[in-house]
């Protein structure tokens, strides 16, 4: 049976580094090579270092290595991985490939080099060991020509986009010789172990992702020049507003660099005929920008230009800098009052505007491109969406597009115009089929051959929309539902507007914890929105604070810290499964539960801090608690260190950059888990829950808690009070400090006394009460609700 227990990646420049990384964070560990430097550099000379010194031989990935500590955004889930890649080089460490399971070759895009490298990885790979490549679109077929047959059986593409770790597109190339065995076998190894939205691709220029998104672009950038558009005026409409990211079309093409995406281009241009070649053909005032280094982010400008806080936009007529434009038009504001990208999209492509004849010329191609590759590029509409979605951001891939625009209405405008419209398509609205997608009692049928077929996901994906169709739910109310899972398993699910914790949610989670101690095995907290929580309602609090009903909030604060304690102590498991933003009260109720199954990308903390406040409902407890916890039994250990630890989290308001550093914070313990794909983690946090009952799950038992006290306070205060002395902190953060240590301090006790939780809840609360009180905490909040980050004050 295959396995991947050791991994190899041949060239360590940015992709082959990021790779080797995503492979680090997973627990896989990794062997890094890259050729052997030619000539000495001064450091090395002046230490005195020859060519044959392991540390000059192996300089290109070592040094390739380091740089993944430094890179943003960081390549490592945590800075520990790096112990899992082992640097090394193509002439003294290839016999090492004997080792390991799976060889990934991300070496330059030229087919004589990657056939040289496959020559040498044939030599001495083992038998029944996979090797792939991570070429963006060289013929996968050629690169394996002439090679053993046990190679050419485990050889496929594996193309990863950029960076590794965050992207979530990985493209699965088979050739005619790969066994299907082992295709089937890296398919669900690219979604199960390495956390990706796998596609399989057919062996064709730039794949799937890269072919259309590149073809898109290019039409875009024919259109603007054609149309007389800006690049900021394209920008402004081709982003979130159509459900694209934030970058849109050249803000994305100046973080990618000019010079990648041209390469990208000329590939297909070298490969296609007629039409198709025309649009391939970039632009010429784009070869003038590369040839005058204007790549983008890499070179400091590109399509647009930063001059101190001013954002410029580059003129293609003159290669000239000045102001950023927007469209503005009416069916812009039409657009953003419509609800959803599918609505909002529909008001702008029909618009007879300039926005809506951009969209229109840029959308209509794409779409039709999309249709005719079918067949050619991938083998399902379903393939050609997910890539777009995965790869490229787009919420909606092209056939969603056509849905949410209308089949039928589209494919007359574009006759009327002239344009060719693909035969199937013309074929399915003829059977009276006017969707390429179709819903029926919570199951996702999509178009294929002439009929509807039903959407096979793998069974770790649970679908929360879908599944409230199928079952309806149990109960629910404007901030959350209890949705039944199956297997005595129930969900509570957060949906208030960012997922932000009001008495709503609250009575919610009361409920949810007693439905499920009479009828369930247990619960998992989760959801599917942008983010977990971010946090308590902070328009409501700064709305009492400032109406001076203290005594109101201070119910409030009882009702959250209560449903805390009732989750912490329910008969039955409580999984807690966050993703994304998980700040503040987010952060608070996740540390109670039995278990937290966190994604990989989860990003926890108790930011309260940064709003003049302290957490309030529960957080600070819970926190020194999950470190006390984390201490080895019968083990002594200093409680003032746990304490400082607690206290330094919580004042610098840290949040985790992943779910593993979220570990290193002691926010999650050894046993909780983290799901690296995030499609699987309402699945997993259930199969958590059902383990746990089916383990004989016994109720937690209340203890006592022991505080640093006075001694412990005054010591917390030190660090504090030498950061206001020399201006690090003001005032009022000094203020904040104090409450705060007083509270971790567990109040004016002897070091070392054991107190009830109610005891620490208390301190707790009316520290965040006073808080709340103060006019400057009042401003901190109004700011962060207007402006959306800390004021200092």
């Amino acid at each position: 049976m295959q396995q991947i227990k050791k991994a190899a990646v041949l060239g360590s420049g940015v992709m082959g580094s990021g790779i080797a990384a995503h492979l680090a964070n997973i627990g896989i560990p990794t062997l890094l090579l890259d050729i052997v430097p030619r000539e000495l550099t001064d450091a090395e000379k002046a230490k005195e270092l020859t060519l044959e010194d392991k540390a000059v031989r192996n300089r290109i990935s070592e040094s390739s290595r380091q740089k993944l500590l430094k890179q943003k955004p960081a390549p490592l889930t945590s800075k520990k991985n790096l112990a899992l890649i082992e640097a090394g080089n193509f002439d003294d460490d290839m016999e090492r490939l004997k080792d390991v399971d799976w060889v990934i070759e991300v070496v330059v895009e030229n087919l004589n080099i990657k056939k040289q490298v496959f020559e040498k990885v044939d030599q001495y790979r083992k038998p029944g060991s996979i090797v792939s490549s991570n070429t963006s679109g060289i013929s996968v077929e050629a690169m394996s020509e002439g090679r053993s047959d046990d190679f050419q059986k485990h050889f496929l593409g594996t193309h990863f986009f950029n960076p590794p770790r965050y992207l979530k597109l990985l493209e699965v190339i088979p050739t005619k010789n790969t066994d299907p065995e082992v295709m089937s076998f890296m398919k669900q190894f690219g979604e199960d172990v390495l956390g990706k939205g796998v596609v399989e691709a057919k062996d064709t220029p730039n794949f799937i992702a890269n072919r259309i998104g590149t073809y898109g672009l290019l039409v875009t950038v024919q259109e603007m020049l054609k149309g007389g558009y800006s690049v900021g005026e394209v920008d402004s409409i081709t982003g979130p507003l159509i459900g694209r990211p934030k970058s849109a079309t050249f803000r994305t093409l100046d973080v990618v660099g000019l010079d990648t995406f041209i390469h990208v281009a000329g590939n297909v241009y070298e490969q296609v005929e007629g039409k198709e070649k025309e649009v391939f053909e970039v632009p010429g005032f784009m070869k003038a920008m590369q040839e005058k280094g204007w790549l983008g982010s890499k070179s400091g400008q590109g399509f647009f230009l930063k001059k101190g806080k001013e954002i410029l936009e580059l003129d293609p007529e003159s290669l000239e800098y000045g102001p950023r434009k927007k469209l503005k038009t009416a069916s812009v504001e039409m657009s953003k009052q419509e609800k959803g990208t599918a609505r909002k999209m529909k008001a702008l492509v029909y618009a007879d505007d300039r926005a809506g004849q951009l969209l229109w010329n840029i959308l209509s191609p794409a779409l039709l491109y999309s249709a005719q590759l079918l067949g050619e590029i991938a083998d399902d509409v379903i393939a050609i969406d997910r890539a777009m979605k995965w790869g490229f951001g787009w919420e909606l891939g092209p056939f969603e597009t056509w849905d949410a625009i209308g089949v039928e209405k589209s494919v007359r405008k574009m006759e009327e115009s002239g344009e060719e419209v693909p035969a199937w398509v013309k074929d399915m609205l003829e059977k009276g089929i006017t969707s390429f997608y179709k819903e029926e009692e919570g199951q996702q049928y999509f178009y294929h051959n002439g009929e509807y077929k039903l959407m096979e996901e793998n069974p770790k994906v649970i679908n929360l929309k879908q599944l409230k169709k199928q079952k309806g739910v149990i109960k629910k109310n404007t901030g959350a539902s209890l949705i039944d899972l199956g297997d005595g398993v129930a969900l509570l699910e957060f949906h208030s507007q960012s997922n932000a914790i009001g008495l709503d949610i609250i009575q919610m989670i009361n409920f949810a914890v007693d439905e499920v101690e009479r009828n369930y095995n247990g619960l998992v907290i989760g959801n599917q929105g942008k983010n977990f929580c971010v946090g308590a309602n902070l328009g409501m609090i700064l709305m009492e604070a400032q109406d001076d009903n203290i005594y109101e909030l201070d119910m409030v604060v009882r009702h959250f810290q209560n449903a805390m304690m009732k989750i912490k102590y329910s008969s039955k498991p409580i999984v807690a499964a966050p993703f994304g933003m998980t700040l503040g009260g987010g952060a608070e109720v996740c540390l109670p539960a039995a278990h937290i199954q966190a994604s990989s990308e989860t990003y926890m903390g108790l930011v309260e801090v940064g709003v003049g406040l302290i957490p309030g409902g529960s957080g600070n407890k819970e926190l020194y608690i999950k470190h006390l916890e984390s201490m080895p039994n019968g083990v002594e250990f200093d409680l003032q260190k746990v304490a400082n630890k607690v206290f330094e989290s919580i004042a610098m308001a840290k949040v985790s950059a992943s779910g593993e550093e979220a570990r290193d914070n002691n926010f999650l313990n050894i046993a909780d888990g983290i799901s690296v794909n995030g499609d699987h983690l309402i699945h997993d946090a259930k199969q958590a829950v059902l383990a746990l009952h089916e383990k004989g799950y016994k109720p937690r038992v209340r203890k006592k808690v022991p505080v640093v006290g006075e001694t412990g306070y005054a010591t917390l205060l030190l660090g504090a009070h030498a950061m206001f002395q020399s201006g690090y902190i003001s005032e009022h953060d000094l203020k904040i400090a104090k409450k705060l240590a007083y509270v971790i301090a567990g109040g004016k006790l002897p070091y070392g006394t054991e107190v009830d939780e109610q005891y620490l809840l208390n301190l707790e609360r009316e520290a965040f009460l006073s808080l709340v009180a103060e006019s400057k905490s009042q401003q901190r909040m109004q700011h962060m609700l207007l402006k959306g980050k800390p004021l200092r004050n």
